[in-house]
């Protein structure tokens, strides 16, 4: 099996690169995979993105994102459900059955699934990044906020089942609880999914957000034994912080994350899927797409793939 069988690249990588530019590299990389964000396939369209990820031979990874489900109000959770359902019908027919669930932030604080998509695109804070909601009652309420990401996803699990696509919960780091996720830990995400079929609620172990968690190797082991993993994201915690946090992402090596340790629990725990590259990072972005490619495969080879098993 060749190194890069399990390997994929997130559009997020290389933000700046056209979604045609994207597959291309990928397949010239020898990938067999390639991870998407809605608003790649947005400037092209579904019907055009469907048939160019056709056309390239790759598999869609996953689509990220979906969730932002912590609305106070009938309207704005009204406004989740049909982002959701609509990004569930997108994952499915780009052919991936894994669909990434941000699932939001306080109420009076939580970015708009527009301003996170602008955000991972390269739009700074300063761009409609958070504190824009109206207050509301209860807005600062986290123990409100995560019911009602409980009750939103029990409303989607029915859709997704239905279309046979998986709604991956993805725990973010404590410092995004606020505006982007109240779901922070991969335990949290564990016991959200529990009521649910293993075929509609999984969860994804990206490195960035959960490498300091004291519980980690069990939450990753119990993940295994419950049939959950669904996506295993890696990319580096980079040191000093970024100013804006969302973009200290690094290369694999460049930061302060044990990848022997993480992806040995996660192969120890029988994931023998695909690992995606995302990462958020200006520095990054700047550098001529294929650099990042050849860089990024470099480093999987030598820091992830000898620790991913059989």
């Amino acid at each position: 099996m060749s190194t890069f069988e399990k390997l994929s690249i997130n559009t997020a990588t290389i933000k700046k690169a056209s979604l045609a530019e994207a597959l291309d590299l990928s397949v010239a990389a020898g990938l067999r995979h390639i991870g998407l964000w809605r608003d790649k396939v947005a400037e092209v369209g579904l019907e055009t993105a469907v048939e160019m990820v056709k056309a390239s031979g790759l598999q869609v990874s996953s689509l990220c994102r979906g969730g932002f489900l912590t609305a106070a109000d009938a309207e704005g959770q009204a406004a989740a459900l049909a982002d959701n359902k609509a990004a569930i019908l997108e994952a499915k027919a780009l052919g991936t059955t894994e669909i990434i669930m941000v699932v939001g932030g306080l109420p009076d604080f939580s970015v708009s699934p527009g301003a996170v998509d602008r955000a991972a695109a390269g739009a700074g804070a300063g761009d409609g990044d958070g504190g824009e909601a109206s207050a509301v009652v209860g807005g600062k309420d986290i123990v409100l906020a995560r019911q009602r990401v409980a009750e939103r996803l029990a409303e989607l699990v029915p859709f997704a089942l239905e279309h046979g696509v998986r709604l991956v919960l993805e725990p973010l780091h404590p410092m995004y609880a606020a505006d982007r996720a109240v779901l922070s830990t991969l335990g949290q995400a564990l016991d959200l999914a529990a009521p649910h079929p293993v075929a509609a609620v999984g969860v994804v172990v990206d490195t960035f957000h959960v490498w300091w968690d004291p519980y980690l190797q069990q939450q990753i082991a119990r993940a295994g034994a419950e049939g959950r993993i669904a996506s295993y994201q890696v990319c580096d915690f980079n040191v000093p912080i970024a100013a804006d946090a969302l973009l200290s992402r690094g290369f694999m090596g460049d930061g302060v994350i044990d990848f022997s340790s993480i992806g040995a629990w996660v192969a120890e725990a029988g994931y023998n899927g695909v690992v995606e590259v995302e990462i958020f990072n200006e520095d990054i972005w700047n550098l001529p797409y294929a650099e990042v490619v050849d860089t990024v495969k470099a480093r999987y080879a030598e820091l992830v793939e000898p620790h991913l098993g059989a």
